[in-house]
């Protein structure tokens, strides 16, 4: 093991200790962005020392309470928990951290949903209940929030501290109004804050692919939109029937209810996030994420002023939708011919298709049809003949692209349409991901407020695994 003893000397915060635990994948080294910020901004504006520790499913229980326990020393324990991806191991170890005494703290997206658990579950046994046992505080909102609360841990008035969620004498859940983002908060990451559970160990993470924050939330997810949801295949005798909703954003993306489209970053800010990025042997940057759903626009400048600055980047991964894609073409070429000068690199790492069926891309409300993906993937491969050498897009290069499947509307006819799209364009060539991702639907988004209808109309319930709602169960009468 990497002593968490070796940890605390690298900082001058010798006595108060903070841990952030997040869930992660074996075997990966990219970074995170969300709670190495929040351990960056709490090391700087707190008394706190603060590391990330990225726990992969593969963990021994035993070994990261030994070294929390090393790290911590006489101190009590406080312990952020961000980014779990709906882990109930991790959500069992912050109730048995509380119980033994830590100070557990629920933070990230959904924090406050997912603290006060599923809407109307007081009234619907079956509904999840929440996670106000497990932890003694929900954190919602920018990660700045946490510093007042750092202050006055052991008071019994919490009022004034933004985004924190906590319960009274009385088990009633009180919920503090978020504050608004700062950017002056979102300009430098500690990229080297990190470490990770392997076997028996934990040790240093070093990160190969960082994040770079230029836009909250997605602009999909901006306004309200009408949409109808198809019933679900395992309701057969109801095929053809629709739920109306006001949605948005995609309908199975909880981060679009919980961040909505909060705007753009200053350039300066999102240049600084760029200037304090790790360099590679060669002094370019690290590659990184540019977080924004609709880059293009913005690419060209962005390039252009970091060159001005004299930071050598390395490469640049997108992340964007093919609509966006389509109508941001030029500005991309642009982009391009730019980087080809600068010897960077740019990866389209991960184009939300989802699916290649109408039925399916209507119900995620995705505002795409098949047509606009088929015509994204054929301006991909042209730009990829032009451009080579400064562009990469396919599976091969190391994109992982949006195809959920299994989905709650998948028919034979859905399946055919699907396959026959497939093969006619050659998609498992170098579109396709290795594996696809099946529909999640987190209790807050908006196919979770479809299922709760359908419920209510039918009078069945469909069973929840913890934060997520097993829609690929048959619904059972109440």
């Amino acid at each position: 093991m990497k002593s968490p003893k070796a940890m605390s000397n690298k900082t001058a915060h010798a006595g108060k200790k903070m841990v952030i635990i997040t869930s992660y994948f074996k075997d990966e080294a990219y970074g995170l962005l969300g709670p190495q910020m929040a351990a960056t901004i709490i090391q700087k504006h707190s008394p706190y020392e603060c590391i990330v520790i990225a726990v992969t499913r593969e963990y021994a229980k035993d070994a990261l309470k030994n070294a929390l326990a090393d790290y911590f020393g006489d101190a009590r324990p406080v312990i952020g928990f961000s980014a779990l991806s709906g882990r109930e191991d991790l959500f069992a170890l912050a109730k048995e951290l509380r119980a033994e005494g830590a100070v557990t703290i629920l933070a990230g997206p959904q924090a406050d949903v997912d603290y006060l658990g599923e809407k109307g579950w007081r009234h619907h046994p079956h509904r999840f209940k929440g996670l106000s046992e497990n932890f003694n505080f929900g954190l919602h909102g920018p990660a700045e929030q946490v510093i007042g609360l750092l202050k006055c841990l052991d008071r019994n008035d919490w009022s004034n501290i933004p985004g924190l969620l906590y319960t009274d004498r009385d088990a009633n859940i009180i919920h503090n109004p978020p504050a608004d983002w700062n950017e002056n908060y979102l300009g430098k990451v500690r990229w080297d804050n990190i470490y990770i559970t392997a076997k028996e160990v934990i040790a240093p993470l070093k990160i190969r692919t960082a994040q770079v924050l230029q836009h909250i939330g997605c602009p999909h997810a901006a306004r309200i939109t009408p949409t109808e949801i198809d019933y679900p295949t395992s309701i057969s005798e109801r095929q053809g029937q629709r739920i109306k909703l006001q949605l948005k954003g995609c309908s199975f993306c909880d981060v679009a209810v919980d961040k909505g489209f909060h705007g753009k970053l200053d350039r300066e800010a999102v240049i600084r996030q760029i200037n304090f990025l790790p360099e590679t042997q060669e002094g370019r940057k690290i590659p990184f994420e540019l977080i924004n759903e609709n880059p293009l626009p913005t690419l060209p400048d962005l390039l252009r002023e970091v060159n001005l600055r004299g930071i050598k980047l390395s490469q640049i991964n997108l992340t964007l939708r093919a609509d966006w894609f389509i109508s941001g073409v030029q500005h991309l070429k642009e982009a391009l011919r730019i980087a080809g000068e600068l010897g960077v690199y740019v990866l389209l790492s991960s184009i939300g298709f989802e699916s290649f069926d109408d039925r399916i891309l209507r119900n995620l409300n995705k505002g795409l049809s098949v047509e606009n993906n088929l015509q994204a993937i054929r301006l991909i491969r042209q730009l990829k003949k032009e451009y080579p050498h400064q562009m990469g897009y396919s599976s091969q290069e190391g994109a992982n692209h949006g195809f959920i499947h299994p989905t709650a509307w998948d028919t034979k006819e859905t399946s055919a349409e699907i396959q026959k799209n497939i093969y006619l364009y050659g998609l498992q060539n170098d579109i396709l991901p290795p594996h696809s991702t099946p529909l999640i639907i987190h209790h807050a988004s908006g196919l979770a407020h479809w299922i709760r209808k359908i419920e209510r109309r039918e009078g069945l319930g469909f069973k929840r695994y913890g934060t997520i709602i097993g829609w690929w169960e048959k619904p059972r009468p109440f």
